[in-house]
């Protein structure tokens, strides 16, 4: 039995020509699809697709099974949305809240799936900067919504209304400029101390604002030498402004590998700086929507974490 995350890995692959802009539609690590596909090929027994220079086709293989599973993804789609009209959602409204970096990576596939699911539920979608989703929620202007919160940090209240339930954990890591000497090479690919920051000229995410403080205050710990302050925190001008040299930073692994301006990657020692991603909704209402809603979520950025 194939798994249908695979099989949709496949498609994806298929219509985008290359498993980077796959990953990118289905809000996947490029490292996090391959292995899906990989697995893939293993339950298959044969190769499925053929990587070159500019990106990837299917064998004669992976055609054959493209085609299974379109029909198999289709007959899912059908199923869904005959058990959303007799769960009775085939109306309504799903208000979401969301903030930047889920926004554009992983809450799309998530609500693509919902809408296939459940194509007659109105969808809304509202920017909220953490923790500002939390209190969205609480007070009824969303119905649920995407936070995220970073280790180290001072722990967020969260109302007795509100469930916040994590769904995707990820490193932080070290972006630099392309070439640097701290990321080109095998360097790039070994673990780097934190204390091997210091003097680093770093790209400060605003150390005032509070979820990103724990982890300001440990950069500053380690020596790191703050060259350009991002009063409004906000990860593509910060990888922009690593592209050009003008210093180094400590961004979520998800925000380095979708960067839309090149920067070299490398992971820190001992992993312990972190970003949690949770979603949260009210405890006392019972919502038909929000439900199916949170489990797409769980298995869509389950299969984006890897």
């Amino acid at each position: 039995m194939y798994d249908p995350t695979r099989l949709a890995a496949l498609v994806a692959v298929s219509e985008a020509g290359s498993i980077t802009r796959a990953a990118q539609r289905l809000g996947f690590t490029v490292p996090a699809l391959s292995q899906q596909l990989a697995k893939l090929e293993r339950e298959a027994g044969a190769a499925l697709l053929v990587r070159h220079h500019r990106g990837a086709r299917l064998t004669g293989a992976g055609e054959v099974l493209v085609a299974a599973a379109r029909r198999v993804l289709d007959e899912m789609d059908r199923a869904r949305h005959e058990l959303a009209r007799v769960a009775g959602l085939s109306g309504g409204r799903l208000r979401v809240g969301t903030f930047t970096t889920a926004g554009m990576h992983l809450l799309p596939p998530a609500l693509t799936a919902f809408r296939r699911a459940h194509p007659e539920v109105e969808l809304a979608v509202a920017g909220y900067e953490p923790p500002l989703g939390i209190a969205a929620v609480a007070d009824g202007a969303v119905d649920v919504a995407l936070t995220h919160a970073y280790d180290p940090a001072d722990p967020v209240p969260v109302p007795a209304s509100v469930v916040q339930e994590p769904v995707l954990v990820e490193e932080l890591v070290l972006v630099t400029a392309p070439g640097h000497a701290l990321t080109a090479g095998t360097a790039g690919t070994a673990r780097l101390p934190l204390g091997d920051l210091a003097g680093q000229p770093l790209i400060s995410m605003a150390p005032t604002h509070p979820p990103r403080q724990g982890v300001e205050s440990a950069l500053a710990r380690a020596g790191a030498t703050p060259s350009v302050l991002v009063e409004t925190p906000g990860y593509a001008l910060v990888c922009a402004l690593v592209s050009a040299g003008l210093g180094v930073a400590v961004v979520p692994e998800m925000v380095a590998r979708t960067s839309a301006t090149p920067v070299g990657v490398r992971p820190l020692a001992p992993g312990n700086l972190r970003r949690t991603i949770s979603l949260v909704h009210r405890s006392d209402e019972t919502n038909p929507a929000v439900d199916s809603f949170r489990a797409l979520v769980r298995g869509t950025f389950g299969r984006a974490g890897g």
